[in-house]
């Protein structure tokens, strides 16, 4: 039964892993705000693999940064991937200890928006060394710190990650009952 339980689960962080690193690669829905893009559902696989486990969301999360670094995308992108680490260590602990708060709309939300936080403080925190070693595309020097750092990578940051977790608890309803039973959290 637990050879089984770990083969389950190794499949299913593979699966999503690889999902992650997919989306950004082909998706055709990006939202580009020069000189930032955001791609809509990059972060789905990162929230499921936090409902599930958080070894599972860990191993999702290195994953999709490796895929990202083997992808040939710049090391800022890389780094930002890399960031998730934090957001998702935090969260998926969490929700291992109160597996109900995704399952109403008023503490998903709020969950949704202090992960979303912590996701965007990481990702302003990997570029600020870029953007003050003058290592970025002239773009964001030309939007200036305050729109490119902290509005484009900050806000913009915690706006795609609530849009991605709200999408995420959507999609993680629709999954047939008998994958939802055997995971750790049912929303």
């Amino acid at each position: 039964m637990n050879n089984k339980l770990n083969t389950r689960a190794v499949i299913l962080s593979a699966l999503l892993c690889s999902i992650g690193i997919i989306i950004p690669m082909f998706s055709p829905i990006k939202i580009i705000l020069e000189p930032a893009s955001f791609t809509l559902a990059s972060h789905v696989p990162i929230f499921i693999a936090m409902f599930i486990s958080p070894g599972t969301a860990l191993f999702v999360a290195f994953g999709t940064t490796l895929g990202f670094l083997l992808g040939g995308f710049p090391i800022t992108v890389v780094l930002r991937a890399l960031s998730h680490v934090v957001f998702v260590s935090i969260g998926s602990f969490y929700l291992k200890k109160n597996k109900e708060v995704i399952k109403n709309m008023k503490s998903s939300m709020l969950y949704s928006f202090f992960i979303a936080l912590i996701h965007a403080i990481s990702e302003v925190l990997i570029v600020i060394p870029f953007y003050l070693g003058s290592s970025l595309s002239a773009g964001y020097y030309d939007k200036g710190f305050i729109v490119s750092i902290l509005g484009l990578v900050g806000v913009g940051t915690l706006i795609h990650s609530m849009l991605d977790f709200t999408l995420s608890v959507y999609i993680w309803n629709l999954l047939p009952k008998e994958v939802v039973k055997k995971s750790m959290i049912k929303a």
